[in-house]
């Protein structure tokens, strides 16, 4: 499932809800893509120091984290199926 948040100066972000294939399979690139060097560095020294195991644990939970970034940032549901996918999952209530 696809959200879409959008910030008050109108900047569009999509996320997507549940596990991270791009995680598990690139890492700590990720958050680097997206502009979140705060993760990109939690998750490359956590990475370094249990041997990549975290990775799997991220990749369960970095896609959520990352919404609850953007909300906390002051993004919005830019769209009621993305509001309703979001009070479903508990990120925001209803």
């Amino acid at each position: 499932m696809l959200v879409r948040l959008e910030d008050p100066a109108g900047q569009l972000r999509t996320a997507k809800v549940g596990f991270s294939w791009t995680v598990f399979f690139f890492g700590f690139c990720v958050p680097i893509c997206r502009g979140d060097a705060k993760w990109a560095v939690i998750m490359f020294a956590s990475g370094v120091l249990t041997l990549w195991l975290v990775n799997l644990i991220f990749c369960f939970t970095y896609n959520g984290t990352y919404i609850r970034d953007l909300l906390s940032k002051g993004y919005r549901p830019a769209d009621e199926e993305s509001r309703k996918i979001l009070v479903a999952k508990g990120f925001i209530s209803g």
